[in-house]
């Protein structure tokens, strides 16, 4: 293959750019739906201490702020009800009214901390409007700037977070202390 040659011998103007590419094997069993978690993930999060090892930054008797497991970008916040409830009519309206107030302190915490131009948040209800846990409510908060048009997984499958959860969750910890 000479210089000007690409892929196959195409010449290097008509194959696509050349890109990297990170494997993430672990999280195929997860984006597939393999492995099938006993129980609520969230609930088995509320039952645990604040900490990185629930991944949650945030827990009151009603209402819990945690990082997602598989952010969409970094800062992905989940903010949730700390009661089993997949149901927004179901849910009490001091359960509700408690979320919402987590859920701007939250903004205020991630626009303080990121720097972000905007956000994405959202509620989705129910399995067929996208919930991948339908069962236990819970809102996204994800961080936007100019230029991130990837920031969502399902796009491209794969998306490259700048930090690690660790990072992330450090980064967030002292701010939600002082809630």
């Amino acid at each position: 293959m000479s210089e000007e040659e690409g892929f196959l011998g195409l010449p290097k103007e008509v194959w696509p750019q050349e890109r990297d590419f990170i494997a993430r094997p672990e999280r195929y069993k997860y984006v597939r739906k393999l492995i099938q978690p006993e129980g609520c993930v969230f609930c088995a999060a509320a039952a645990k201490q604040v900490g990185f090892e629930s991944l949650c930054l945030y827990k009151n008797q009603r209402a819990m702020v945690m990082l997602n497991k598989f952010p969409y970008n970094s800062g992905h916040l989940l903010v949730l009800p700390v009661q089993h409830c997949g149901d927004l009519l179901d849910l009490p309206l001091e359960d509700y009214n408690e979320v919402t107030l987590l859920l701007r302190q939250s903004v205020k915490i991630i626009k303080s901390v990121y720097n972000c131009l905007g956000l994405n948040i959202g509620l989705n209800h129910g399995a067929v409007a996208g919930a991948g846990i339908p069962d236990h409510l819970h809102w996204h908060i994800v961080p936007r700037w100019a230029g991130d048009t990837n920031f969502f997984p399902l796009v491209a499958e794969t998306k490259v977070i700048p930090e690690s959860l660790e990072q992330t969750y450090e980064k967030l910890e002292p701010h939600f202390k002082n809630l």
